[in-house]
């Protein structure tokens, strides 16, 4: 057996064995980074489901990322919530960092709203902010992506409708160029001023090989980040994952109520 077989075989059990025990079915998938885990909670009607109890699910050892899948409704939409993901740097292979997201497929996504808590490298928004990611930089040395297709994977319209949820909110929104690196070290204040040559706003460890495997799949992507932290080297204080998790939790309200406004008017 070889091993795309291997691997889509695998989707199907995790798939048929989450309907089995849960029912799960969902038009909309999330992703929720580090801190940003209440949204799940608000939710109407849920069930959730730990990843340990998904066969093949990747657990998550990052703190911040609960580690478990959640069908909820969010007001007319049925909605699958990761409450956290995994990443290449805790050991797992990239078709591991991606199969969440084809299992998420598999119950019926057509949609993905991905968020990730990310360093700001553009020196004019500040922690705090919110950012609609309209493109990506994929630094990682390493791609799921077959053949030279071109990848625009973020939707502009469901950008301008986390904008207009944002103005409705008084909640200013960015938008800009998210930076995928593979971690787990921060970046050093020379790789911060490289990326802001390179066009980057924002830098992270995750969300690249997730909104490429979507993308894929033909799934509609949305990408926010929250911006936690100033990355190295703008500010003359180390980095932390402490402070990613106190910014995330900070705005973690007024990012719920967004994320709410705009599913309301998908």
């Amino acid at each position: 057996m070889n091993a795309p077989q291997s691997h889509h075989r695998s989707v199907e059990t995790a798939v048929k064995a989450i309907q089995n025990q849960a029912g799960f079915k969902g038009s909309v998938g999330l992703v929720l980074g580090s801190g940003l885990g209440q949204f799940a909670e608000e939710l109407m009607e849920t069930t959730t489901l730990p990843y340990q109890e998904i066969p093949g699910f990747p657990q998550s050892t990052v703190e911040g990322h609960s580690g478990e899948l959640v069908y909820g409704r969010a007001g007319a939409l049925d909605v699958l919530v990761m409450r956290g993901r995994v990443h290449f740097y805790e050991g797992y292979s990239l078709e591991e960092v991606v199969f969440p997201i084809r299992v998420l497929y598999g119950l019926g996504a057509r949609t993905l709203i991905i968020t990730n808590a990310a360093g700001s490298v553009n020196t004019e928004f500040s922690p705090g902010d919110l950012m609609v990611i309209d493109r990506q930089l994929n630094l990682t040395g390493r791609s799921i992506m077959a053949g030279d297709e071109p990848l625009r994977p973020y939707l502009r319209r469901l950008g301008d409708l986390v904008e207009r949820a944002g103005r409705e909110m008084q909640i200013p929104i960015r938008r800009g160029c998210y930076a995928g690196l593979t971690g787990p070290s921060y970046e050093t204040p020379a790789e911060i001023r490289f990326l802001r040559h390179l066009g980057a706003d924002a830098v992270g460890m995750s969300t690249i090989h997730e909104t490429i495997q979507a993308y894929q799949l033909g799934m509609e992507v949305l990408g926010i980040s929250c911006l936690t932290n100033y990355a190295a080297g703008i500010l003359n204080q180390p980095l932390s994952h402490e402070e990613v998790i106190a910014t995330g939790k900070r705005i973690e309200k007024a990012f719920t109520g967004l994320l709410h406004r705009v599913l309301s008017q998908f």
